[in-house]
Order: C-alpha cells, then structure tokens, then sequence
C-alpha cells in the first residue's frame, strides 16, 4: 500500500486529470431509488464516506467550482444518488452519494438512503471505482469498515482518500496514513494507493484528478 507521494503517476497522467476537470462539469440528475439510474451506459465513479468527512468541499475543489456540490454545517444533506457529467465529452458520471454515519432525518428516510446506498454498490455494472473517503484526522471508523466490507463483498474496486490532511499534525498524518494502509492490506477490494489531500490548501487535487482520469474510456477526458 503507497500513498499519493509515490503514486506512479506521469505528467501525462496528471495534464489528463487537469484537462478533465477543467471541462464542463453538468448535474445531470438526482437518483431517489435504483429505477432512477441512467440507463446510457456511460462508467461512474462514485465518492462516498462519513457524513462530516469534507466530501462537498473536495468535490468542489476538485471540479474548481465554489458551490457545485452543496457545502453545509450541518452533516448529511446529500440524500440522493447526485449525477454529474465530467468532460467537454461527458467522458464517464461523477456520483456524489449520501453521506453515512450521521444525518437529521427521521430513521425510515434514513433506512431509505442507506437501502439505496447498498442496492447501488453492489448491483452496479457502470460503477468503475468508488473513492472512499476518510478524515485524515481520525481514520478509519466502523462505519467506515462496514461500507469497506460491502465493497469487499460486491467486488467494487475502491480507492480511499485521506481528506482535511492538513487539520493534524505532520507526525499524526504519518501515523494515520500507515495505520490505514495496514487496514486496508485486509481488504481483497482496496486499490493499493493511498491519496492524501486537503480541499482548503488543495495538495493532494492533481493526484486525485488523475485517478479519475485514468478511468474514463480509453483515457478519453475532452
């Protein structure tokens, strides 16, 4: 397990996944149940983690907008499948799912979400990866390990993403980053690189955008 610093990343690679983001960026759709899927075939790559994990603010930095996925103080908003379309192309969909661990709902709207959650992710042909995303302050959590087991179970190849890297200290970010990759050396679904960012200060941006790049079809980003 590597994480994003040895990441065997190209300058190709890298101008890919900047030319990628740099195109148009379309919310398509929002998903409430599996009949709502697109049907076109185009390959998804789906972000998901814990509700309070950063995930708008890393969509929006990646994509460079400041409000295309929603941003609020108060964790689980997102509470459908959200389709955006990536790329002059609209090369493959980024997936913005509902956040999992915490939420103001009422528990059958919850039981809902999560039931549509783990229909989509183990049922899923166009699904190509899932970036998993995991505050680089706390690790992994045991909701965390659930969603990793599900994956494991449904053959999904997921990446994590360590995000708010730069909340703790460098000696903590080391010692999380190496317990992670220790946990995920368990998981027979975990791709083996590890990337580390921090939507504020944007390190870590490029590397991600690549790696979404290399999963559009036949490499084609605009």
């Amino acid at each position: 397990m590597v994480t994003n610093t040895d990441a065997d990343l190209s300058a190709d690679d890298l101008a890919r996944g900047e030319a990628l983001f740099k195109g148009q960026c379309t919310f398509v759709k929002g998903v409430v149940g599996i009949d709502g899927l697109p049907q076109d075939g185009r390959p998804e790559v789906a972000f998901a983690g814990r509700s309070n994990v950063g995930k708008s603010s890393l969509i929006n930095a990646l994509t460079g907008r400041t409000s295309l996925a929603r941003v609020s103080v108060t964790p689980g908003r997102t509470r459908e499948l959200n389709f955006f379309t990536l790329g002059k192309d609209e090369a493959l969909y980024l997936v913005d799912m509902p956040g999992y661990g915490y939420a103001r709902a009422p528990k059958s709207e919850i039981k809902g979400w999560t039931r549509l959650i783990r229909d989509y992710l183990k049922g899923r042909r166009e699904l190509k990866r899932v970036f998993l995303l995991i505050d680089a302050r706390h690790g992994i959590k045991a909701n965390d390990e659930e969603t990793m087991t599900l994956l494991d179970e449904a053959a999904v190849s997921y990446q994590v993403v360590l995000t708010k890297a730069d909340k703790p200290k460098a000696t903590e970010l080391e010692a999380v980053q190496a317990t992670v990759a220790e946990k995920l050396a368990k998981h027979v679904a975990a791709y083996p690189v590890v990337l580390t960012t921090s939507a504020r200060m944007g390190s870590g941006i490029p590397e991600l955008r690549a790696a979404v790049a290399l999963l559009a079809p036949n490499g084609v980003v605009s």
